[in-house]
């Protein structure tokens, strides 16, 4: 009996730990996007945010993005376009800011006495993770 309690015990605290990891993550990420894309894609990610009609680049509604590619969301070219530090030519022209560079420069301010290449690109990938989960939330069903 006492090893079903132990058992019991460390599944529930297994439970917690990942529901507010989940948590966390999804309040980082839509703490990045408030912070960075709500001023062109909106707060419901429309494409409609207060720059839109300002700026001369259509900003696309990123709430079909998985619609748009048959159900399935497009992990990797999301990555890839928040990143924006490798520049992919079947992506077309680079109109979105760089926001890997701007993680990359923040990393700075977060990890002294670290060796920075390891530690600032953790930094980098794990907001860019966080951002590309909400906008994952984002989609239409």
């Amino acid at each position: 009996m006492r090893g079903k309690k132990a058992n019991a015990t460390v599944i529930c605290a297994a439970f917690i730990v990942a529901t507010t990891l989940a948590r966390a993550a999804e309040d980082i990420g839509k703490r990045e996007y408030d912070n960075n894309c709500v001023v062109c894609h909106g707060t419901l990610g429309k494409g409609d945010g207060p720059y839109a009609g300002i700026i001369n680049t259509r900003i696309p509604d990123i709430t079909t993005l998985q619609k748009a590619n048959n159900g399935v969301f497009p992990y990797d070219s999301v990555y890839q376009t928040i990143d924006g530090r490798k520049e992919i030519k079947a992506h077309g022209t680079r109109d979105m800011p760089i926001w890997g560079n701007e993680y990359n420069d923040k990393a700075t301010d977060y990890f002294f006495g670290y060796p920075r290449e390891y530690v600032a690109e953790g930094f980098v990938r794990g907001r860019i993770l966080a951002l590309i989960n909400y906008v994952y939330m984002l989609q239409e069903k």
